[in-house]
């Protein structure tokens, strides 16, 4: 029932911004006159490039997700690859996942001095495409791994015995599946300039102003990008949603049905956190910019006039906090993982974690003085 209300709300969010969207959101620049080198822009577009919203705010939020982006993604890579001794299916998801995320954040402070420096991008048109590359392929390999972890932990729960050995092959084999087909989708992004050197303000932006050819006939001038978003939009992002939300009505239906009570009420427990982080994720980060980057397409090519310039950015911002949400969903899914993490920063190597796990298993607990004793006498406290 709390997945049917959550659910509810999800489609009253994507119903509001869809109607919001659909005043026009589009933004574009023509070539001047005089000098065809330079883009001439509308008035609320110089005003919003010099407002505090992208030179501030904007710049801000990238920082939080750099600081805490790096370090989390970083450690969870770690953690994947050389503190858990025994793979499973969601661990090659979810390092995969935090691969993504750790090649998006360490572009992040170009992108914060873009906007520091008055959305001013000094880095050419090259490393322009790289970031937009990178920008998207996080997003969207972040929608599509997630979905992976979430049809895993449905397979885990209804399929409790099967072949631990084939079922990592199958993994890798779709985690290599899914960089291949995103860096083959990406490749448009790099047949087309996302730069454009504006008359006023005396600024090159990167990925903020599309530029029209042609007033009479827009649709030329932004057909390839049109086509890429919408794509990705209505396949790579809509359907991977689907999946997901059939995998969590089945995980619950299955965790619904299973035996042991106890069991069942500490894995429905996990289950219910797992699907509120990731609609949370999916609310804040993918929901809204998916919807913004398709309705901005879909105005672009009719030569629709900037009006809500600002909130398209936003969205595209907020976009990026999935690789800061993404950790989260790591920490709950797996009990492993945060038992490394905290192993982790208390210094403990896997020697020593080993020495203590065969330690502690060898004595018994005692409730009565919340320690364990061993047969000796001796006692030893179970807080770290």
């Amino acid at each position: 029932m709390d997945l049917i209300r959550l659910l509810s709300l999800l489609l009253i969010f994507c119903c509001f911004s869809a109607s919001c969207a659909g005043q026009g959101r589009g933004f574009i620049g023509f070539k001047d006159a005089v000098n065809s080198n330079q883009v001439v822009v509308d008035q609320q577009t110089i005003d919003t490039l010099k407002s505090n919203l992208t030179t501030v705010f904007i710049p801000i939020l990238y920082i939080i997700v750099f600081a805490v982006g790096l370090p989390a993604n970083g450690m969870a890579i770690w953690v994947f690859l050389f503190r858990m001794k025994k793979k499973h299916p969601s661990s090659i998801y979810m390092a995969n996942l935090a691969l993504a995320d750790l090649l998006f954040v360490i572009w992040a402070p170009l992108k914060i001095q873009y906007h520091f420096n008055g959305n001013n991008w000094i880095y050419g048109e090259a490393l322009c495409k790289v970031f937009v590359s990178f920008f998207y392929g996080n997003m969207y390999c972040s929608v599509l791994f997630i979905t992976c972890l979430s049809v895993q932990r449905y397979w885990v729960v209804a399929h409790p015995l099967s072949q631990q050995r084939k079922n990592n092959k199958v993994a890798v084999g779709v985690c290599v599946a899914i960089w291949a087909f995103i860096w083959i989708t990406s490749t448009p992004l790099y047949l087309y300039d996302h730069t454009a050197q504006l008359k006023d303000p005396n600024i090159t932006t990167c990925h903020d102003v599309n530029i029209i050819e042609d007033p009479l006939n827009p649709f030329p001038s932004v057909q390839l990008p049109y086509y890429y978003f919408i794509f990705m939009g209505l396949v790579v992002f809509l359907v991977p949603c689907i999946v997901i939300v059939v995998a969590y009505v089945l995980l619950l239906r299955a965790l619904g049905n299973s035996m042991e009570a106890s069991t069942a009420a500490q894995n429905r427990h996990r289950a219910v956190v797992l699907i509120v982080t990731v609609l949370f994720t999916f609310l804040v980060c993918f929901i809204p910019s998916n919807i913004m980057l398709v309705v901005h397409y879909s105005l672009l090519k009719d030569g629709v006039i900037n009006n809500g310039y600002s909130f398209y950015i936003s969205t595209l911002c907020l976009a990026s906090l999935n690789s800061c949400l993404d950790p989260f969903i790591y920490y709950f899914v797996s009990e492993d993982f945060r038992n490394h993490v905290k192993n982790t920063l208390l210094c403990r190597s896997s020697r020593t974690v080993e020495r203590m796990r065969v330690s502690f298993s060898s004595m018994k607990y005692s409730r009565k003085s919340k320690s364990y004793m061993s047969e000796s006498g001796n006692t030893q406290s179970s807080s770290c």
